[in-house]
This record gives structure tokens, C-alpha cells and sequence, in this order.
């Protein structure tokens, strides 16, 4: 369990605390273990009773916090529903997913064709869903003094695959930089976030240089990054809203001026290129199983409760009706 599952575990409660007493104020109608065991805000329904079995969810480490948290607040209404949350990575959970292995995909990342087609050869059918999004950031040290602002241009100077064993120190990147060696940490090859980045800044999903230090668990960049007075390196923004005692974040010149990343800046469109919506992929078939059904539910009628507790930037009103929306056509389908 990453520190920030641990961190969000404590908050999941007061999530859970807020849709009880929504579900509590709306009068029921009884509902059966078919039915949305939601907190009733969404649909004036009372949580299922008696539900049991397991959901398993496997994928991004990014997406994982805000899961973890509706996965706890859920059983605390189902504690007879166990739902681990896995963090393989999101190529790691499409694997995983379209071999059946799990229920739902968490995703940083559209599915890939090549990812769809192992689904399809499976005979799996399912749904995308929106259910956050992320500022992907870009963090150094508290003790670097002299990048606060970087340019896409500066960060591709970075990172993409020419600058492997050449660009190693800050004033390879600019001659107005100290010559503190660059130490680099990212997500790796099998992250949707590294994905993201790399398409985004170096112009071709996948492209980068190999010699910087690569992991899928996102603390050990945050330790990384804070241990090297030159280091640099990027995850999303949950995770820099853990650590603003270690690392600053950067902001970022994409052609029309330093943009930090923040709420109103991602929502509002400002923060460019770096902020993406946020995914998890339900199968047909483990949609038809009440706990599923249940858990997804709750996950549409709390979205923005959940997201806000797992510092994600919630959907805004048009982005939720479509998330509901798209659960009860899985549900139907």
C-alpha cells in the first residue's frame, strides 16, 4: 500500500459519513441487491442489504487513491464486499483485465487498439468511464532555487530519447542553469502517466531516454526527486499535494505564458498540456454481478465527494449526469 492509500484510508470514513447522511435525508424506496447500493443522494434508493463477495481492480497508480477511498467508504456500507485495489500500472491492469483476471480497470490513459483488440479476442465487452481529473506535475526539490518556470520545449530538451547519456547536467538545458547534474525519476514503461508524458512533451507516446531512474510506485520518485539537489520528475498531482514539504512543482510554458497546476487552472482548460481526465474500465459481464453493480453506483452518486478527498479535481455537472448516464446503460446492456 502506497503512503497515499494509507493517508486516503483515514479520510475514506468522512466520505462514507457525508453520503450516509445524504442517503438518510432523501427517503427510501427499499431497493434490492440489484439495485444501486449508492449513498442515496443520486437516487433516493437505501444501500443494498447483504451483499457479499469481491471486486477486483488492478491498474493505474494514479487513479488507485481515488478508488482506494470510494473502495473503503463503500465498505463501510457492504463490509461483507471486499474490494482490493491493485497498482500495476495501467498497461499492467488492460493485461490483467483483458484476460479476465479482474473486474474493473483503472486507467490514467485511453485504452489502446492493440488493447482493445485482446479484449475483443476474449469476448469482453466494456465501458469507459470519466471519473476525475489530473494535473500530471512536474516537481524538483525545495533546495532547487532556479526552476520555477520550464518550457515544453526545456522539459522535451530532457527527456526525449536524444538526450540519453548527452543532457546531464541543468546547464545542458539552458546555459542560464547551474551545472548541477540532472537526476531524473519517473514512472515506468508500463505507466499510463509515463505514456501520457511522453507523447505530450517528446511528441510520440513511449519515446524517452533510458537513463533515469524509473518506478511504478510514485514515492519512490517523491524520494527520488527530493534526495538530489538536481533532480527533476513528474506524477500526478495527488501525489505532489502530499509532499509540498519535500517538492515544489513547476510550472509550465506551454507557448502562452507559466501556468502552475492547480484546480482552476485544469479545469479551466490553462494548464496545458499536462492535465487529463482519469478512467476506470467496468467489464459487461462483472456489471451484472450485484457487488459491482452496488460499488459502481456509489462511485457515480459520491464522484465529486471522492474526488475532492483524494485531492483529484472532481467532473464538473456535465461530466457526472454523463458518468451516471453510462452506468445505467452498462448495467442494461
Amino acid at each position: 500500500m502506497t503512503s497515499g492509500q494509507r493517508r486516503l484510508s483515514a479520510v475514506a470514513t468522512a466520505a462514507f459519513v457525508v453520503s450516509l447522511a445524504a442517503a438518510c435525508g432523501s427517503g427510501g424506496n427499499g431497493g434490492t441487491a440489484g439495485a444501486a447500493a449508492t449513498g442515496g443522494a443520486a437516487t433516493g434508493a437505501e444501500p443494498a442489504a447483504g451483499l457479499t463477495g469481491e471486486i477486483k481492480i488492478d491498474g493505474s497508480s494514479t487513479v488507485a487513491p481515488l478508488i482506494s477511498v470510494a473502495s473503503e467508504a463503500f465498505g463501510e456500507e457492504q463490509p461483507q464486499v471486499k474490494v482490493p485495489v491493485g497498482t500495476s500500472g495501467t498497461g499492467g491492469g488492460f493485461e490483467k483485465f483483458c484476460a479476465g483476471e479482474i473486474d474493473i480497470s483503472n486507467a490514467s490513459r485511453p485504452i489502446k487498439d492493440e488493447e482493445k483488440t485482446l479484449c475483443e479476442g476474449k469476448s469482453i465487452k466494456f465501458t469507459e468511464l470519466t471519473v476525475a481529473t489530473d494535473a500530471l506535475t512536474v516537481v524538483v526539490p525545495k533546495s532547487n532555487t532556479w526552476a520555477k518556470c520550464l518550457t515544453t520545449a526545456q522539459l522535451k530538451k530532457m527527456w526525449e530519447p536524444a538526450a540519453d547519456g548527452k543532457v546531464k547536467t541543468w546547464k545542458d538545458v539552458d546555459a542560464t542553469f547551474p551545472a548541477e547534474p540532472l537526476k531524473l525519476y519517473g514512472p515506468g514503461a508500463d505507466s499510463g502517466t509515463f505514456d501520457y508524458f511522453t507523447d505530450e512533451i517528446n511528441g510520440e507516446e513511449g519515446a524517452s531516454r533510458k537513463d533515469y531512474s524509473p518506478s511504478e510506485n510514485d514515492n519512490d520518485i517523491v524520494n527520488g526527486v527530493a534526495g538530489a539537489k538536481g533532480g527533476l520528475g513528474y506524477f500526478g498531482f495527488t501525489y505532489f499535494e502530499e509532499n509540498t514539504d519535500k517538492l515544489n512543482a513547476v510550472e509550465i510554458d506551454s507557448g502562452s505564458g507559466c501556468v502552475a497546476p492547480s484546480v482552476e487552472a485544469a479545469q479551466g482548460g490553462k494548464y496545458t498540456p499536462l492535465s487529463r481526465p482519469l478512467y476506470v474500465y467496468p467489464s459487461a459481464p462483472a456489471a451484472k454481478k450485484p457487488e459491482v453493480a452496488a460499488f459502481l453506483d456509489y462511485l457515480a452518486a459520491n464522484a465529486g465527494s471522492l474526488a475532492r478527498e483524494a485531492k483529484f479535481i472532481p467532473l464538473n455537472a456535465e461530466q457526472e449526469a454523463k458518468l451516471k448516464s453510462d452506468i445505467t446503460a452498462l448495467k442494461a446492456s
